[in-house]
């Protein structure tokens, strides 16, 4: 179990640095964005006992240094150079590509993931539960419909990759479409 430890150890102090060079924010909260990447390994590191070979050390790396490339100022090849090619692979399959349409980029990432280990898969899945937090509450309806469609969308494609995280997406997206609901019917 050492091994977890240092590389987590490493990958979050590099993914930590890395958005703290641009004072990134959990969206909608005052929250240093190193909480949303533990939240995301928190739910490989759950997932892992669930999951038929499952190369926890790949994924909780994938999944601390996730949003580094799409973020922050951090290159393919400064993750390559520091946690190998695979990881670096991982992490930019894992980003939108924004020089594509904003409508192309979700079904790019995807089409990328899917060529990857199901590790790859995980995260995303553990990425959108962690986003599925209670909304920033400048978000209009149109956004949050929106988002909640794009979450089925990668539930649909990535299922068949992690079970027990494709379970947690799909409560996680009922119980947001239960909130907007809701929230809709009390403000009429």
């Amino acid at each position: 179990m050492t091994e977890v430890q240092t590389l987590y150890q490493d990958a979050i102090k590099f993914a930590t640095y890395k958005h703290m060079e641009k004072r990134q924010k959990v969206k909608g909260t005052k929250l240093p964005y190193v909480v949303h990447l533990s939240n995301v390994a928190m739910e490989i590191f759950m997932a892992a006992p669930h999951s038929k070979d499952f190369n926890l050390i790949y994924a909780i790396q994938a999944a601390l240094l996730h949003d580094t490339i799409e973020d922050t100022a951090t290159t393919y090849d400064e993750i390559k150079d520091r946690f190998g090619e695979d990881i670096a692979i991982a992490v930019l399959a894992l980003s939108k590509d924004v020089k594509l349409p904003k409508s192309k980029q979700i079904p790019d990432s995807l089409a990328r993931i899917k060529k990857l280990r199901k590790e790859v898969w995980a995260v995303k899945l553990a990425d959108r539960i962690t986003n599925l937090q209670p909304p920033p509450a400048n978000w209009s309806r149109a956004k949050n419909i929106k988002y909640l469609k794009e979450s089925q969308t990668i539930l649909d494609e990535l299922k068949d990759g992690n079970q027990y995280l494709a379970k947690r997406l799909e409560d996680k997206i009922s119980e947001c479409r239960n909130k907007l609901k809701r929230f809709l019917i009390d403000r009429v």
